[in-house]
């Protein structure tokens, strides 16, 4: 998928498979060390309190934020921005609107640490209008990554546990092996504890902080109401057993 220079809102994909890709990265990274450290100093993808984190620790930082039904946020900067250098200079929240966290990008703003906003709701991306001349906003570099699924893939079986994944899917609903098994199931919202701790028992890698990965995978939601049916059953056969 094409991110022109600078980005428009229909480049990227609706949030909720950009969650989907994003958050099953944080949630194969997450750790408890890390957890435990202040934001600034953390790397790679993770998810807290307040979204999805992307930071490569010196090119790129994003941040993807749900805003409430149907409402998302997604600010950054990547060091191909050319935004916050632009004269005459670009209101990046013209437009925008009130349900933003203006606060905090105002406080990026003032530190010219702000690259881009875009924002969703009603169905569709948007952002402020940019000057013509303008080449470049950083969406395409800081982005990619999630916006093509390709990419995504090959982050994942940059992980070689993960590149060999078991199939994730059930006679009656087949899925391929490997790193597709385990996006398929991401994007689908049914990646839930269970399936995790399957695959990561057949990874055999006992150093994964499965805790850590469980958390995330609760705070991304990627387990969708899968979740909520895995413990009714799991609160049945406990209660039948009881008897």
């Amino acid at each position: 998928m094409t991110i022109h220079r600078p980005g428009q809102p229909e480049d990227l994909p609706t949030p909720e498979v950009l969650w989907a890709r994003w958050g099953l990265l944080a949630v194969l990274e997450a750790t408890t060390e890390a957890e435990e450290m202040p934001p600034v100093h953390r790397t790679g993808c993770w998810i807290d309190g307040a979204g999805l984190h992307l930071d490569d620790s010196g090119c790129t930082w994003w941040t993807l934020a749900r805003m409430g039904e149907g409402r998302f946020v997604l600010y950054g900067e990547d060091e191909s921005s050319e935004v916050k250098w632009h004269e005459p200079a670009v209101d990046m929240l013209a437009g925008a609107p009130d349900w933003l966290p203006h606060d905090k990008l105002r406080d990026l703003l003032q530190g010219y640490e702000l690259g881009c906003v875009y924002w969703y709701e009603n169905g569709a991306w948007a952002r402020a209008p940019y000057p013509q001349d303008l080449d470049d906003d950083g969406l395409d570099c800081g982005m990619r990554r999630f916006v093509d699924r390709s990419d995504v893939l090959s982050m994942i079986e940059a992980d070689d546990d993960f590149a060999i994944a078991p199939a994730l899917g059930s006679d009656t609903d087949p899925v391929d092996r490997g790193a597709e098994a385990l996006l398929s199931c991401a994007e689908r919202y049914a990646l839930t504890p269970r399936v995790l701790e399957s695959l990561v028992a057949v990874t055999g890698d006992d150093e994964r902080d499965v805790p850590a990965m469980l958390r995330a995978l609760r705070r991304s939601g990627l387990a969708g109401e899968s979740a909520a049916a895995e413990v009714a059953g799991a609160r049945r056969t406990a209660a039948s057993t009881a008897v």
